[in-house]
């Protein structure tokens, strides 16, 4: 009975998805949707090459509709789709209404060319029980850009997020942009330089009003340490941060282009080390940093730095744990060591259609999850109401989230 309660409310609530690549529709092109958007994202295309003796560079070559013909007749036709990636386009096409076992690819470019963008959002929202996503919002994309120096009409549903990975992991090149941008900086990051630095940040903080500061760091990040990463970090980011009351969302793990002729596909994992970001909580106690590792090998010690830092929000399954295995295991991980003070999940979506796999496929597991451990909690005689197991499951898939953004440390 408590199980049943507690599968019911995780499939009602709507969602805050505090993590995805998706775009605010005034920004255009920049919003990519539909069936050839969903086939050929990189993880499919890296699964397809695990049969395909195509070459990179011809596969590359082709337009996107003949790469996801490619791809529909490899990993759908010639195989039987069960991978995670697969499985999630069935059930995207499946919940959009469309007829899954046709296998008609051209009957669903044909369906989807007919959607009003405007009105194929409000559906996919709906679908995927969300109330808002957070974008990924980078001031050195040439396409993005504009749109933020022009200023556009927002859609309340899409918050922004400012990303720094250019600044923060490639000063050396991204000395010239700002240069080029009117900002007095050199590629030795003396104190003007460093002022400079956080002149930039402020103003575009200010300018997207981004929720938090996010950065995607490679499993060898470290700090305390003396190179211009983790200068421009301590003596730059997180002043600003704190300044601003902006979280700094920290994604360690990622080893990018280990084989380059996949491009972004091509990128891996790796474990990291937990003392980097203990060192960052205890020495900026007045910062508040957001935690998602790549790697499973590190899911235990990220809980367990949770447990030690209150300025230390853990969220999602990010990537390569996103998968339901994995989601399973780090969900009831995360519950016995921290109770309810985290954030399950997020979809990292970079095709709108995305999120409705991922919340439907997430749900179910995050929802077993719950039920067993609030059906455990009945065992001992302590009976969760109706009301407090929503309170809970609102916390988890957005509520703890906003309290943590909002709240000083």
């Amino acid at each position: 009975m408590i199980g049943q309660k507690v599968r019911k409310a995780v499939n009602a609530v709507r969602v805050t998805d505090i993590h995805t690549h998706l775009y605010d529709p005034a920004f255009g092109d920049l919003l990519v949707w539909g069936v050839d958007e969903l086939l050929t994202y990189h993880y499919l295309i890296a699964e397809y090459f695990r049969y395909s003796t195509t070459s990179y560079a011809d596969f590359r070559a082709l337009p996107k509709q003949a790469q996801a013909d490619a791809i529909w007749k490899t990993l759908f036709v010639d195989h039987s789709p069960v991978s995670e990636a697969c499985r999630g386009v069935l059930t995207a096409l499946d919940l959009l209404g469309l007829p899954v076992k046709k296998r008609d690819l051209s009957f669903y470019r044909k369906w989807f060319a007919k959607q009003d963008v405007g009105k194929h959002i409000d559906r996919v929202f709906d679908l995927a029980g969300m109330r808002d996503c957070v974008m990924t919002n980078d001031p050195f994309d040439d396409l993005e850009r504009p749109v933020w120096l022009k200023g556009y009409k927002a859609d309340e549903r899409f918050k922004p997020a400012l990303r720094i990975d250019p600044v923060l992991l490639g000063w050396s090149s991204a000395v010239a942009k700002l240069i080029e941008w009117g900002y007095a900086v050199t590629r030795e990051l003396t104190p003007k330089t460093l002022d400079e630095i956080r002149r930039f940040l402020r103003e575009w903080a200010k300018r997207t009003k981004g929720l938090y500061v996010g950065v995607s760091l490679p499993p060898t990040f470290h700090a305390p340490d003396e190179s211009d990463t983790g200068t421009i970090l301590e003596q730059a980011l997180l002043p600003v941060c704190e300044e601003l009351n902006l979280p700094l969302a920290l994604m360690i793990g990622v080893k990018r282009r280990v084989n380059p002729e996949l491009t972004m596909a091509g990128d891996a994992v790796g474990t990291a080390r937990i003392e980097p970001v203990e060192h960052l909580c205890a020495k900026f106690p007045k910062n508040k940093f957001m935690l998602t590792m790549l790697a499973r090998e590190n899911q235990q010690a990220a809980c367990v730095a949770a447990r030690k830092f209150r300025n230390l929000h853990l969220f999602g399954c990010w990537w390569f744990v996103n998968n339901p295995s994995t989601i399973r295991e780090m969900t009831e991980q995360r519950v016995e060591l921290l109770g309810l003070s985290f954030t399950p999940q997020h979809s990292d979506a970079r095709v709108l259609d995305q999120v409705l796999y991922k919340w439907d496929h997430s749900r179910k597991v995050i929802g077993d999850v719950l039920a067993r451990k609030y059906e455990d909690l009945a065992a001992t005689g302590w009976a969760p109401t109706d009301k407090e197991i929503a309170r809970d499951v609102e916390g988890l898939f957005g509520g703890n989230f906003r309290d943590f953004i909002m709240r000083g440390c």
